[in-house]
């Protein structure tokens, strides 16, 4: 079949190189793609948050199936226009895509379905808010309401940071995703991700992972888009996923079957868990980046066997068969990210670098200039590894780094520090 992967991420390169290894895909366009990605995938250039510019790439290439990656065509309603047109799609419909897109409308599922998440206020007034964090105190969380790209949460552990958030937040520094914001009792315990594939009715779980979203050695500076992932999640005890279950995924499916949204894709649960008790911190509507990287290399080609079940609606059938083995992914990122940082410094060294079942860089924020891979992103290398231990997989992945030659770079050196504590 011929398969289209909307994106341009780690994310991407990771799902596009699960894909490439079943035989059931003959051709694989990415869409718009980077340097990694057009080593294994054709790509090609068009705006993938219009849907009808979507379609129209996918009739004249004869696309089977299409893979949405980031979530904001999913918010746009790409998949909704895909869907119209008769093409099988793996990602959820815009109304649906709100878990994601709108902080207080999962909260209001959360309400409804009786979920265990943090208590919370919205507001559309910034004196109002800053009047309930004065109340409230801190520490507190502060989130826009919207898309963010991942930098809309603030972790404010005094006051008058919280305070500044309202400003900046109500003052454009997210855009439109500030219009409305969600203020949060702060949640102490272990944070994890699970992610689960949903295809409106029926659920099944594809694995956990922990991310590290702090930009310094030992979760220290400020919140990123994730510096490293590994993949299981030691904390995710048999008890807290089958809880997390029970208490908070299927309610919230049920919940929005209910609404007349049923939900059809991949289900990103972020937990805070604390005495074996998870309680919901996010919903993401897509996969993580970067737990997507660890997800594929631990999955491989049956990844798209159960991205296409959730499409078809026959996950029940499906069944996830998973090694005994870890995960870890390491982020590159290019120096002042989450801040200011240059474009267009050269990366060498890739080349000499194995690129196997076992051992892969995935590209995230790359493009070729004069032969040479540069960086165009924060964000540019998703340095992976499986290992028989997490600690094999560590070892594995820093042994690739210490192979890299690219000074404009950096990465921190502890991804796992939890788990291997």
């Amino acid at each position: 079949m011929n398969i289209l992967i909307l994106g341009s991420g780690g994310r991407e390169h990771a799902l596009a190189w699960a894909v490439m290894q079943n035989p059931k895909c003959d051709k694989l366009i990415v869409a718009p793609g980077n340097a990694g990605i057009a080593k294994i995938a054709e790509c090609a250039s068009f705006d993938i948050n219009d849907g009808p510019a979507v379609v129209s790439f996918v009739e004249e290439n004869a696309i089977d199936f299409v893979v949405i990656g980031p979530e904001a065509p999913l918010a746009a309603g790409v998949a909704d226009d895909l869907r119209a047109a008769g093409v099988l799609t793996f990602g959820p419909s815009k109304l649906a895509a709100q878990l994601e897109a709108s902080k207080g409308f999962t909260k209001e599922i959360c309400d409804a379905s009786g979920a265990p998440t943090a208590d919370y206020a919205r507001f559309d007034d910034a004196e109002k808010a800053k009047a309930y964090i004065r109340t409230q105190g801190a520490p507190i969380v502060v989130k826009a309401d919207g898309l963010a790209a991942g930098k809309g949460v603030i972790v404010a552990m005094d006051e008058a940071t919280a305070l500044d958030a309202i400003d900046d937040m109500f003052g454009g520094a997210f855009g439109g995703a500030g219009a409305e914001v969600v203020i949060e009792e702060f949640m102490e315990g272990e944070e994890a991700s699970w992610f689960i594939l949903c295809d409106g009715e029926n659920v099944l779980p594809i694995g956990t992972a922990q991310d590290h979203k702090r930009v310094g050695d030992g979760d220290t500076g400020l919140n990123t888009g994730g510096m490293g992932a590994y993949s299981p999640a030691p904390v995710m005890t048999d008890g807290v996923i089958q809880k997390a279950m029970d208490e908070i995924v299927k309610p919230t499916v049920k919940e929005m079957a209910k609404r007349g949204m049923p939900y059809q894709g991949v289900l990103y649960a972020g937990f805070m868990i604390k005495d074996g008790q998870p309680r919901l911190v996010e919903y993401n509507c897509r996969f993580g980046d970067p737990e997507c990287q660890v997800l594929m290399m631990r999955l491989g080609a049956q990844a798209l066997d159960l991205m296409l079940a959730t499409a078809e609606g026959t996950l029940d059938q499906a069944k996830v068969n998973w090694a005994d083995d870890h995960a870890m992914t390491v982020v590159m990122a290019a120096k002042g990210y989450p801040g200011t940082y240059e474009k267009g410094s050269a990366i060498k060294g890739l080349d000499a670098l194995p690129e196997d079942s076992m051992n892969m860089v995935f590209h995230a924020g790359t493009a070729e200039k004069d032969g040479q891979i540069v960086a165009t992103g924060g964000r540019v290398l998703n340095v992976t590894a499986r290992g028989d231990s997490l600690q094999d997989a560590r070892d594995r992945a820093y042994a690739m780094i210490d192979q890299i030659d690219w000074p404009e770079g950096f990465n921190r050196s502890d991804i796992g520090w939890r788990a291997l504590k």
